[in-house]
C-alpha cells in the first residue's frame, strides 16, 4: 500500500466492536465525525497551554492543525497522532519571559525564538534516531527517567494556578468549584460526556461562575461582549520570534521531554495495536520538531502527540491515521475564526486556574502510571533516589546558575535525572 492511502472498513466493523488499524479508514462521513471527536479531545489542553504562558490560543489551534499535516506528511501516515501545545514550555516560557500570568505576553518573542531553537535540537535528535535506531534513548530514559520527568512538569506548574490565578477568596471558592465540576462529571457522567470532562466540566463551571458574578453581584462579572463582536473569519494575530542566546538556552532542552513524551506514546499505540511503529521513530521526532519550529515561527507554542488523543484511539479502538488529517483540517479552520478566539478569551480566570488545577495534577500522575504500567521496582535503591530526588528538584524549581544563563527546575529535574541514572548504574554494574 502506497503512501497516503487507507484501506475502506465498513461501518459494520463499528458495530462489531472490530479494530480499525493505522492504514485502514472508515467510510469519509465516519472518518469526520471521529475528527471531530479527536478535535474536541484536544481542544481543552490545546488552548489553555498558550493561555498559561500568555500567547493567542487561536494560533494555537491553527498551529496545532498545521502541525499535525506536518507530522502527517513526514511519517508517511503511517502514525495515528494529533500534535496539540506542550505543557512542558511553560515553565521555562515564563521564567524567560518573565510572564505575571494574565493577558497577552509582552515579552513573546523571545520565547518564540526559545521554542524554535527546542524544534531544531529535537529535529536533530529525530534524524539521529533515524540513522542509529531507538536504542539509545530507551537506554538514556529507562521508565523511572521518563516517569519522574513527567511527573515533574505538573508538579513545577502547580503554583501557577494557585498563586496566580486566584485575586480573591471569590476566585479560589471559584477554582474549587470548577475542579469538584470536572470531577463530579468525570465520576458519575456516561459515554461522550465523559470523554469530555475537561469541556463539560469547564463550561459548567462557567455558567455557575456567571450566575454568582453576573447574577448576584460576587466578583467579576463574565463579559462576552468581545464574543458579540468579533468576526467569525479573520486572520489570527501572528507574532515575530526574537533569537535571544539565554532564552534559547533556558528554552531548547524541553525538546529531551518531547523525545521522552513522544517515546512513551508510540509505544503506547504500538502495544494497542498490535504493529511495530519503532521503524518510524526517527520520523515522528523530525516531523514534531519541524512542526514546533513551524508555530514557534509564527506565534505559536510548542507542540507534541496528544495523550488525550491516544485515549480516544484506545476507547475506541480506531486508529485510522485518515482521522488526523480530517481533525487537523478541522483546527485549521478554526484558527481562522477570531470569534473563537475571543470565546477562549472570554472564560473567566479562576475557571480556567481550576481547570489548570486538574490538568497539572494529571500529567504529575500520568508520571506515576509510567512507573506503574512498567513495574518499576522502588526496593532498588538506584531507581528510589533518581525518582525521589527528581520530584524534588522540579517541584522546588531548583535551579543552577552557569554566569548569565539559569536552568530552571525542569531543566535541572530533566537533565539530572538522565546523568543521575547514568552514574548510579556505572556505579552498580561495577561492583
Amino acid at each position: 500500500m502506497s503512501m497516503f492511502q487507507w484501506k475502506t472498513q465498513s461501518p459494520d466493523v463499528l458495530l462489531q466492536g472490530g479494530t480499525i488499524g493505522p492504514d485502514e479508514r472508515l467510510p469519509w462521513p465516519h472518518t469526520a465525525a471521529m475528527g471531530v471527536q479527536h478535535v474536541i479531545a484536544m481542544f481543552g489542553a490545546t488552548v489553555l497551554a498558550p493561555i498559561l504562558m500568555g500567547f493567542d490560543p487561536n494560533i494555537a489551534i491553527l498551529m496545532s492543525g498545521v502541525g499535525t499535516l506536518i507530522f502527517f506528511v513526514i511519517t508517511g501516515g503511517k502514525v495515528p497522532s494529533y500534535l496539540g501545545s506542550s505543557f512542558a514550555f511553560i515553565g521555562v516560557v515564563i521564567a524567560a519571559t518573565a510572564y505575571a500570568g494574565k493577558g497577552p505576553n509582552a515579552n513573546m518573542g523571545v520565547a518564540l525564538g526559545g521554542i524554535i531553537a527546542c524544534g531544531a535540537l529535537y529535529t536533530l535528535i529525530g534524524l539521529v534516531v533515524q540513522a542509529v535506531g531507538t536504542g539509545w534513548i530507551e537506554r538514556m530514559m529507562p521508565p523511572v527517567v521518563t516517569g519522574a520527568v513527567v511527573a515533574v512538569i505538573g508538579l513545577n506548574l502547580a503554583g501557577i494556578p494557585i498563586k496566580n490565578m486566584a485575586a480573591g477568596d471569590f476566585d479560589a471558592w471559584m477554582q474549587l468549584i470548577t475542579f469538584v465540576s470536572v470531577g463530579l462529571v468525570a465520576v458519575y457522567s456516561r459515554g461522550m460526556v465523559q470523554r469530555l470532562l475537561i469541556l463539560v466540566g469547564l463550561i459548567l463551571a462557567s455558567i455557575i461562575y456567571a450566575v454568582l458574578t453576573n447574577g448576584l453581584g460576587l466578583g467579576k462579572p463574565l463579559d462576552l461582549s468581545g464574543v458579540a463582536n468579533a468576526a467569525w473569519f479573520g486572520l489570527p494575530t501572528f507574532a515575530a520570534p526574537v533569537f535571544d542566546g539565554r532564552a534559547m538556552l533556558l528554552i531548547a532542552p524541553v525538546a529531551i521531554i518531547l523525545v521522552a513524551e513522544n517515546l512513551g506514546h508510540i509505544k503506547a499505540v504500538t502495544a494497542m495495536t498490535g504493529k511495530n511503529l519503532d521503524a518510524y521513530m526517527g520520523r515522528a521526532f523530525i516531523g514534531d520538531g519541524v512542526a514546533t519550529m513551524v508555530s514557534g515561527a509564527s506565534g505559536g507554542t510548542g507542540v507534541t502527540t496528544y495523550a488525550e488523543n491516544i485515549g480516544v484511539m484506545a476507547a475506541t479502538r480506531i486508529y485510522s491515521t485518515a482521522i488526523f488529517l480530517v481533525a487537523a483540517l478541522m483546527a485549521v479552520l478554526l484558527g481562522f475564526s477570531p470569534k473563537f478566539g475571543a470565546l477562549i478569551q472570554a472564560i473567566p480566570l479562576p475557571v480556567m486556574g481550576g481547570v489548570s488545577i486538574v490538568v497539572f495534577g494529571l500529567i504529575a500522575v500520568a508520571g506515576a502510571k509510567i512507573w506503574v504500567d512498567n513495574k518499576v521496582d522502588f526496593s532498588d535503591n538506584k531507581n528510589l533516589l533518581v525518582a525521589a530526588i527528581t520530584l524534588v528538584l522540579g517541584t522546588g524549581d531548583f535551579t543552577l546558575k552557569f554566569g548569565p544563563f539559569a536552568l530552571g527546575g525542569i531543566g535541572t529535574a530533566t537533565f539530572g535525572a538522565i546523568l543521575l541514572y547514568a552514574l548510579l548504574s556505572r556505579g552498580e554494574s561495577s561492583r
